[in-house]
Formats: C-alpha cells, sequence, structure tokens
C-alpha cells in the first residue's frame, strides 16, 4: 500500500502548475531533514502549509530559489507523528491547490540495517547487457533511444526482470551482493546504455523497469541472500534532465563561458603545491558535454543529494551505496554527504571509486585516514586500484623470467605498502570492472591466469569484486572499439541466443574450468572468518612466485601462486616462523589432506592449503 501511494503521487501530476514534487515521500521517525523541492509554473508565487494540521507533520519555513518556477519546503516530522497520507496545500490568496503526500511508517530495524563487509564477494552487473527479461519495454515511446542490439554503443535491452530470472544462478555461483551499475533514468537520444548521465533521480528507467520492480528486485535478492549495493552519480546529470533548461539556481550546475571539461587531475586535491586555478578546474569542469556537472557548494542541492541517498534506501530496502567519480565532486560537501547517511544508517557501507594508482592518494579518501591538512572524507570504503592494477601486470608478466619488481612481485609490493591505510577491512578489491578491460582479454584467454586472478580476489585482504561474465572468462568482441565490446551480452539472457551460459551444463572447455573453480573458492571463502577478518604474512620471492598467510587464533590459509612455466617446489621450511607447527593440511580444491613437506605446484597455478590451529 505504502509503494501505490508513494508513486501515485507522481504518476498522476495535476494539471495545473505542479510538475515535480521530490522526494516523493517520506517517513516517519528519520534522521535526516525533509526538505521537499516543488517545481512547478510560478509556484514561488504560493505559500505552503501541510493539511490535516493536527497529526504532528508542519511546514516550518519556505525557500524561494532563483527561479520563479521553484520552492524548497523544510517540513517538521514529531516522533509521534501520524504516518499516512497528507496534502501539500499551495495557496496565493486568489487559488488554492493540493498536492498529496505520504509520510509512510518506517520498517522496524531499518536504521541498524547492515551492509556490505569482508564476508561479501559482489557481483558487478551492467543491467542492459546482462538479461533481457521483458522485451516490450526495450524501446519506449518516452525515452529517446531505442533498442539496437546489433550496435555496441546502443541499447540492447537488458532488464530488472532479466535480472530477476538469474538470481539464482548469481548465489549458486558464491556471491553474496550484487552492485549493478545505475538503473535510474538516462535519456539521452545515443549510447545511454551506461545509465551514468541520470535525467531523473527519482525514476527507474522504464526500460529497465519501474520503481516497484526495483523495489521487488532488491526483495528477490534478499530472499537468496544477496545484499543490493547501488550506484549513485552525484558529481553530475544528463542534460536532459526536466531540470537543466530550468535550474533552481544559478550556481546548481557549474556553468563556464564556454564548454570546460575536467583536468581529471584530483590530486589537487590534497597537493599543497597545487594551483586554486587547477582544483576549480578539476571540481568544477564537466565529465562530458552531455554531463552537468553539479554543484554541491549549493546547500539546496547537498541536502536534495542527502535525501536522495536515503530514500532509495528507505524505499527500497539497499544494502549499500557506490559512489561514481568520488573525487571529482567537491571534497567538504561530499564528506558532509557520507556523514549524513551514515548518521541515517550508522551500519551502512559506502564505497567510492577513486581510480588512482597512487596509493597515498587512494588512502586520502578512507574515512579517518590521517591526513596532514585535517581532511576526513566520512567514506567507508574505497576501490583498491593499485592492487587491480599489480593483478593485471603480473598476468601479462608470466614465466620463469621476469625483470626485477615485476610479475608476482607487484602484488607483495602493494601489499606492503597496506601500513598507509586507515581500514585494511572496507577496501574493494577486483580484477576488472566494466571500464576496464576484460581479464579475460588480459590473460589472452589462458584459464590458469584466470584462475590465479581469482584466487588472489578470493583470498587477499578486502571485499572482492568480479564483472559478470569473469567467472566464464568472457572476453571482449572488439578490443579496438572500447568499452561497449567489453561489455558484452550474457549469452542466454535474450531469447533465440544460441547458447546459454547461465546454464551449467553447457559450459564447455576453458570457460568450464574457470567457471568451476571460480564457484567453488568463492562458496569456499563465504564461510572463512579468517579470510574475512585475518591478517596477512607474506613473503618475497624474486622467481616470479607468491607466497602469502592468511590467519588468526584459530585457522590459517595459506597461498602459493606459481606463475612461472615450471612445476615449484614449495619451500615450506622458509615460513617457519608461521609454519613450524603446520603439518597436515586441506587442499581447498580437492579437499585432500596435504603434507606439506616436498610439495610441487604445477606450473602456472595456485595452491590454497587450509589449517587448524
Amino acid at each position: 500500500m505504502m509503494l501505490a501511494v508513494a508513486l501515485s503521487a507522481t504518476a498522476a501530476k495535476p494539471t495545473f502548475e505542479i510538475k515535480h514534487v521530490e522526494p516523493l515521500s517520506w517517513w516517519v521517525g528519520m534522521n535526516t531533514p525533509l526538505q521537499i523541492m516543488v517545481n512547478g509554473e510560478g509556484i514561488s508565487d504560493y505559500d505552503v502549509t501541510i493539511m490535516p494540521e493536527d497529526r504532528g507533520v508542519v511546514v516550518t519555513a519556505v525557500h524561494k530559489a532563483d527561479s520563479p518556477n521553484y520552492l524548497f519546503v523544510d517540513v517538521a516530522i514529531a516522533a509521534d507523528a501520524e504516518a499516512g497520507s497528507y496534502n501539500l496545500c499551495f495557496t496565493n490568496g486568489k487559488r488554492k491547490y493540493e498536492y498529496p503526500y505520504l509520510i509512510a511508517s518506517r520498517e522496524e530495524g531499518s536504521r541498524e540495517r547492515g551492509s556490505f563487509t569482508t564476508a561479501d564477494w559482489v557481483y558487478l552487473i551492467m543491467p542492459d547487457r546482462f538479461a533481457n527479461g521483458n522485451p516490450d519495454n526495450d524501446s519506449t515511446s518516452d525515452t529517446a533511444e531505442k533498442a539496437q542490439r546489433s550496435a555496441p554503443w546502443r541499447r540492447h535491452g537488458g532488464d530488472l526482470q532479466g535480472m530477476m530470472e538469474h538470481l539464482d544462478y548469481i548465489a549458486d555461483l558464491g556471491a553474496t551482493a550484487i552492485w549493478s551499475t545505475p538503473l535510474l533514468l538516462d535519456n539521452e537520444d545515443g549510447t545511454s546504455y551506461h545509465g551514468y548521465s541520470c535525467s531523473d533521480y527519482y525514476l527507474i528507467d522504464p526500460r529497465f523497469g519501474t520503481n516497484e520492480m526495483f523495489k521487488e528486485y532488491v526483495d528477490e535478492c534478499h530472499k537468496r541472500n544477496l545484499k543490493v549495493i547501488m550506484d549513485i552519480v552525484p558529481n553530475h546529470s544528463s542534460t536532459t534532465h526536466w531540470w537543466y533548461d530550468d535550474q533552481p539556481f544559478k550556481d546548481w550546475t557549474h556553468q563556464w563561458d564556454k564548454y570546460t571539461q575536467s583536468n581529471w587531475t584530483f590530486s589537487t586535491n590534497m597537493d599543497f603545491n597545487a594551483s586554486k586555478s587547477d582544483l576549480y578546474q578539476m571540481e568544477s569542469g564537466w565529465f562530458d558535454r552531455s554531463m552537468a556537472d553539479m554543484n554541491l557548494d549549493n546547500p539546496y542541492l547537498l541536502h536534495y543529494f542527502k535525501q536522495w541517498a536515503v530514500w532509495w534506501i528507505e524505499f527500497s530496502g539497499l544494502d549499500g551505496l557506490r559512489v561514481d567519480t568520488y573525487p571529482y565532486n567537491e571534497k567538504m560537501p561530499m564528506s558532509e554527504w557520507c556523514k549524513a547517511v551514515m548518521a541515517e544508517y550508522p551500519n551502512m557501507n559506502i564505497v567510492g571509486e577513486v581510480w588512482t594508482s597512487s596509493i597515498p592518494q587512494l588512502a586520502y579518501w578512507q574515512g579517518d585516514n590521517y591526513n596532514k591538512d585535517g581532511f576526513n572524507s566520512h567514506l567507508k570504503s574505497i576501490m583498491d586500484f593499485p592492487l587491480h592494477d599489480a593483478i593485471r601486470s603480473a598476468m601479462t608478466e608470466s614465466g620463469s623470467h621476469v625483470g626485477w619488481g615485476q610479475g608476482m612481485t607487484r602484488i607483495y609490493d602493494i601489499l606492503s605498502h597496506d601500513f598507509v591505510y586507515h581500514d585494511l577491512q572496507n577496501m574493494m578489491i577486483m580484477a576488472a570492472n566494466h571500464d576496464t578491460d576484460r581479464i579475460g582479454d588480459v590473460c589472452e584467454g589462458d584459464s590458469r591466469k584466470m584462475k590465479i586472478a581469482h584466487t588472489l580476489l578470493a583470498t587477499l585482504r578486502g571485499m572482492p569484486q568480479i564483472l559478470y561474465g569473469d567467472e566464464l572468462m568472457f572476453r571482449s568482441t572488439d578490443r579496438s572499439k572500447g568499452h561497449p565490446t567489453l561489455r558484452i551480452d550474457f549469452p542466454g539472457g535474450w531469447k533465440g541466443d544460441k547458447r546459454n551460459l547461465f546454464d551449467a551444463s553447457q559450459h564447455v572447455g576453458a570457460e568450464k574450468d574457470v567457471y568451476d573453480y571460480t564457484r567453488h573458492i568463492m562458496n569456499w571463502r563465504k564461510e572463512k572468518e579468517v579470510i574475512h577478518s585475518g591478517k596477512t604474512l607474506h613473503f618475497i620471492d624474486r622467481n616470479n612466485t607468491y607466497a602469502y598467510f592468511r590467519y588468526n587464533d584459530s585457522d590459517v590459509v595459506f597461498v602459493f601462486i606459481n606463475n612461472t612455466d615450471a612445476a615449484q617446489l614449495v619451500p615450506w621450511s622458509r615460513y617457519a616462523e608461521i609454519a613450524a607447527d603446520l603439518t597436515v593440511g586441506r587442499d581447498v580444491m580437492t579437499g585432500e589432506s596435504v603434507t606439506m613437506s616436498g610439495v610441487k605446484v604445477e606450473p602456472m597455478s595456485a595452491l590454497v592449503v587450509e589449517f587448524k590451529r
């Protein structure tokens, strides 16, 4: 019932001045103050009240914008306010209008909801390319771009229904969380399938489904013990957003005399030597001509984005957020944003995309990190791109003869910098995502290398994430054409596909080898607390092997990576400081007992052995 009322407030738009009211609804008992943005022709001439007046919900202030077509209405909701339907009443002395607004009851335990942690393995989906459950919404009358599956840059028709139809596949694979790229309306007239150019922050793109269907998707995920992470983009919106041609304030988006792109240099945030002009262009320059750069220094916009994140969490039951292009936002407002979301949901995890190979610059963005300038982002988790780069480089530097600092030494070197980070638990690790070359391409279709990469993700510190299809060693259709050809359709997700790779019985050859291995090791990982929270001890070697232990008081997991083209003897006595009392363990992949003395590891392979202390 709550959903139907909340959606009807926007679905049946009045014929008078009011066009948009956001957020769409709210709840009793929220920590976040409610400020309703109202958009309609000449609306600034109106006074606003809420009826009925005796149920604990009142208007406390009304703020005009630069545009006469907006009002920002502050609403106080008493702790004992009566949940239900209210009316926003607009009067100007001559005319009076009412707009229905829902103040709902909050679900029990909502504030204390959990989130994704190191116990989770995150499966990344690009909805348009995953599965087409409803061909009828591939193209819609109210959106510009129509489906054209034969064109890599165009929409292919994947949707929420297709995602729901394959949740059992994802859960069986061993994933415990799903991050999908944005599902909100992106109404560009071309190449909008990726969703990163939002045209309406409160509307699921109709080519994916509806708001109600998204809530159903979250519920279906939860039935399978899958957490849901929503991908959000406060840094920029589409120039097709409904507010773009009539912005509330002159500084709602960053304006330039001529088109000015960001300089992409987010080191200007912590560089004592950086010029103010470089910092300003980094924060205020546009990401792309069709992506208007939002100005989070505007307090109304900042509060709009706080409420927006909270609304989607509360409305749909989300378990976490991923923030795109995090450092391109103004850092102080985004720090305030993170703090506000965490104040509403103290256990919520938010991971930011901080795409840099510089470890100190990456560490700067994690909340509570010691920064010389005193900055605290309040961002709990960061994406570990330095480790991502090291894994990919190591996979291209296999063999017995590599240069100093190459091959597996790269990964040792990255972990040797772990002292820089404030919180190793809250780091998302990956070998690929939707913006990088497929790891299958990096490994050149060699299933042995793929299994090494997935072994590292399954056993190193942090929260592993893999891109859809990497469990089957998907490869790009044409790497020379960039992103669209790595974001390939999942075979079997469309009616009439020649193969259905959601069906394990149809896996063959190397894809079966990689799938079976990934499924086994990721399902094993789910129950291994020593992997989730244990310490790491690693040993340096220059022969393109890598040995490390994950350990706690009760368990030890030993990992030996042989990235060479010859069998390697495990030098067990070398690890005596931790392994002296470890004699017989269990091979994680075969289940067989292993006595470590004299063990050899085959070329281009990994050995994972678990011990009880």
